[in-house]
């Protein structure tokens, strides 16, 4: 599916429900459609489709690390035994990720998260029983203040699955995420300032550059800028989210989805074979057609022609008989003469000479069977033979070593 142009689809949680941001392959105009669940929206997708699944912060584990700088796998190790340390599961029962924020004097502030498979596997039944395996699992709060805050500190405060989400960015990733209790209703002028007093205590700064609240919550605007005495943006469902370094796609989907784009190939190729293999009979049987008619065709201009061609043929047989009279090349007198011309020497004798329409016959005697073959090599080659085919079966040795032969010649 790779490699392909297909539609793309974002399935993003919503205020209520779900909500599909897509683009059809055909054009280039992104659409934000809601849905009252997942299952709903999952109706409207195909196996062929280039789906990004978010997940609602309810679903994971949003965790800030320092950790000493080091690279690669050793980081990686260096994350998942923290993570392992903050989870109720074993690390063979979650998939996790993380994005660094920012490395400085030795160290890195890590921003990870992590699912339970089993709770994945229950959100995403919809998309599963349909064959519908994402490309890539994230978080939704991640693709949000990617989206809206690239740099700097940001606070994001959103509904979300019918509660109220804050989350906080730094530099673009996401470092810090809850749910407010209360949803709309809560009372932000207490909650807020817990808020920040938390998120200093992991590091955080509170000084937020910017606080930027969904436009579904704009009755809590008030409320936000007088909780935290700045300024607050408005922000709308993102067309199309941007993309984040988080992919919380469980190995076993991205081998079942190897899979599903190796059989749709295998799919596509025999589809295409089909479709040759038909053009190939089709062109076949307008072939075998068209032979067909240019075959009747000829039929009826032979027999059109019959008549002409008969009284061609006679014609020709009348001519090829009137020949021997007609053409001097047939003239006996002439032949014969020929014939003489092509002795080799003395040696060799003409004793019997018979022609007649279809044949001549020339039979001799030689001192040497070699003489008699050399004569006959003559008579061949003789250019004023040439509308003749001569040949000559082996000589009769006498008892005095002398050959008698035959030479016998037909028209070409």
């Amino acid at each position: 599916m790779e490699g392909v142009l297909m539609s793309k689809f974002f399935l993003v949680p919503g205020a209520e429900g779900w909500n599909l941001i897509s683009r059809p392959a055909e054009n280039g105009n992104w659409r934000v459609r809601a849905f009252p669940s997942l299952d709903d929206a999952a109706q409207t997708l195909s196996t062929d489709d280039d789906v990004v699944l978010a997940l609602p912060i309810s679903a994971v584990l949003a965790q800030r690390m320092r950790l000493p700088s080091v690279e690669g796998s050793e980081l990686r190790e260096m994350v998942r035994i923290q993570l392992e340390k903050a989870l109720p599961f074993s690390t063979e029962e979650v998939t996790s990720d993380f994005e660094v924020i920012e490395q400085a004097n030795g160290e890195c502030v890590i921003s990870a998260v992590a699912v339970q498979n089993q709770r994945l596997t229950e959100i995403a039944a919809p998309l599963l029983n349909r064959r519908v395996i994402p490309r890539a699992v994230t978080v939704y709060a991640a693709q949000r203040v990617a989206t809206h805050a690239g740099k700097g500190c940001a606070l994001f405060i959103y509904p979300e699955s019918g509660a109220l989400v804050s989350a906080i960015s730094e530099n673009g990733k996401l470092s810090f995420a809850r749910t407010i209790d209360g949803g709309v209703d809560a009372l932000l002028e207490l909650e807020l300032p817990q808020l920040t007093m938390t998120a200093e205590l992991q590091g955080i700064s509170a000084s937020f550059q910017n606080v930027l609240v969904d436009e579904k919550c704009f009755a809590l605007r008030g409320k936000v800028e007088q909780a935290l005495a700045s300024p607050t943006e408005m922000m709308a469902v993102e067309t199309p989210p941007a993309s984040t370094g988080l992919n919380l796609l469980p190995q076993a989907w991205r081998e079942e989805r190897q899979r599903q784009v190796r059989r749709d190939q295998w799919k596509k190729r025999l589809v295409g074979a089909g479709i040759a293999y038909g053009a190939i009979v089709a062109l076949a049987l307008i072939h075998l057609g068209y032979l067909k008619f240019r075959t009747r065709q000829l039929d009826h201009q032979i027999e059109r022609d019959a008549p002409r061609t008969v009284f061609v043929r006679a014609a020709a047989n009348n001519w090829k008989a009137l020949a021997p009279a007609i053409d001097p090349h047939f003239y006996p007198i002439e032949i014969l003469l020929h014939v003489f011309d092509s002795l080799p020497s003395q040696d060799v004798r003409i004793t019997a000479y018979n022609q007649s329409a279809r044949q001549i016959s020339i039979e001799g005697e030689a001192n040497k069977a070699a003489l008699a073959y050399q004569f006959a090599d003559k008579v061949k080659k003789h250019p004023d033979l040439q509308n003749f085919t001569f040949d000559m079966q082996s000589p009769r040795i006498l008892p005095n070593d002398h050959a008698q032969f035959r030479l016998e010649g037909r028209p070409r």
